[in-house]
């Protein structure tokens, strides 16, 4: 017996009915919006999403640091398990974005451990990888290595239980929204525990695989994990889990309240979404405006732009977004630092660009106005 997706309330309807409208009109402005610019956004998020899961599993690195992992980036300030983290994140979310439009797609047990071997496969054999634990395992309380807060199923039960979660992924309430299915999938998994490490993020993929194959968003818009990352959510996502998850596997528990939590996410991240696509187009409008009044060339907005987002640049992250040689991309560079729009940080290795004095402090202003985040159930 899995846990069971529970009846959505009037006012559960009323936020999804919401968030598909948000997700509606954030598919609109995408198609809308040049390939450049949706192609740097795809990265950022992807990026963000990475971030948030590093940071609920306790490893610190920027989403910014991300991004240039990303970009194959060697001089990144970063530890060396940290940025082993980081990749393994990266290639199963690359792979998971892959099969969203996969033909003859099918959910398989050796799918599952195959996407935990990209995650955990650098641990093994110290942790194992890419096969169920091989015996108990019990989670402590965040923050409280000397408390447990759940007790998984028995290592004897995985195969039958992992047997029935991918009839589910494969057939089960398939009526239900697929936002409230990946939720359930994220939960279910990450309840039965079936591997030795791994569990959180494994589940938190799932989800994102699930919604993905659901096709309404590219994958890189369907994460909730950089809104799962920020502080205050992480504290109240290892709440609710322990509130419906219970102490030990208990599948007859309500799962109201985790979906409630779930849509809370979507809607949220959905809004974040849309204010960075309206604060990224202003922003590029503007900056192209500025550099045809100065007589700089198109594309020295990218790096502009990339600076005015993300608040760095690297001189080969633009040199790639624009499909330069070396020589023409350090002109360019070099030309924007002259004018004060940027300036240099760090040594020739590791070196990246922030605002210089003289970067249009309008841009500036406008890309840091913070947003205020609408809570749905709120009256």
């Amino acid at each position: 017996m899995l846990p069971r997706t529970p009846s959505l309330s009037a006012h559960d309807r009323r936020v999804l009915d919401e968030i598909d409208e948000l997700r509606r009109k954030l598919r609109h402005q995408v198609r809308q919006t040049p390939a450049k610019w949706t192609d740097g956004l795809r990265r950022t998020l992807t990026a963000q999403a990475i971030a948030g899961s590093n940071t609920i599993e306790g490893y610190k690195v920027d989403s910014v640091d991300v991004e240039d992992l990303i970009d194959g980036e060697q001089e990144v300030a970063v530890s060396e398990d940290n940025k082993a983290e980081t990749l393994a994140y990266q290639h199963a979310m690359t792979y998971i974005q892959s099969l969203h439009d996969a033909p003859d797609f099918t959910y398989t047990k050796s799918l599952l451990n195959s996407l935990h071997w990209m995650l955990q496969g650098h641990h093994h054999p110290a942790k194992l990888a890419g096969q169920w634990r091989r015996r108990g395992v019990w989670i402590n309380e965040p923050g409280d290595p000397q408390s447990v807060a759940y007790v998984a199923p028995d290592a004897e039960a995985l195969p039958d239980l992992m047997a029935e979660l991918v009839d589910w992924l494969g057939g089960g309430d398939l009526d239900a929204h697929v936002l409230v299915r990946a939720a359930m999938a994220h939960l279910i998994l990450v309840k039965i525990h079936p591997w030795s490490d791994g569990n959180g993020r494994m589940s938190r993929s799932l989800q994102t695989l699930v919604i993905a194959r659901g096709g309404v968003l590219a994958p890189e818009f369907s994460s909730i994990e950089a809104w799962l990352g920020k502080p205050g959510n992480t504290w109240e996502y290892y709440k609710v889990l322990k509130r419906v998850g219970g102490p030990e596997w208990s599948p007859e528990r309500d799962t109201a309240p985790w979906i409630r939590f779930n849509l809370l996410a979507y809607h949220q991240q959905s809004q974040s979404v849309i204010h960075r696509i309206d604060r990224s187009n202003r922003a590029w409008i503007d900056l192209a405006e500025y550099a045809e009044r100065k007589g700089f060339d198109e594309r020295q907005v990218t790096a502009l732009h990339d600076v005015a987002l993300a608040g760095r640049v690297r001189r080969a992250r633009y040199q790639r977004a624009e499909n330069l040689s070396n020589q023409q991309a350090v002109r360019d560079i070099r030309a924007l630092t002259e004018a004060g729009l940027l300036e240099a940080v760090g040594n020739t290795k590791a070196r990246y660009y922030v605002p210089g004095p003289d970067f249009p402090a309008d841009v500036l202003e406008q890309v840091r106005r913070p947003l205020r985040l609408v809570d749905p159930y709120e009256d």
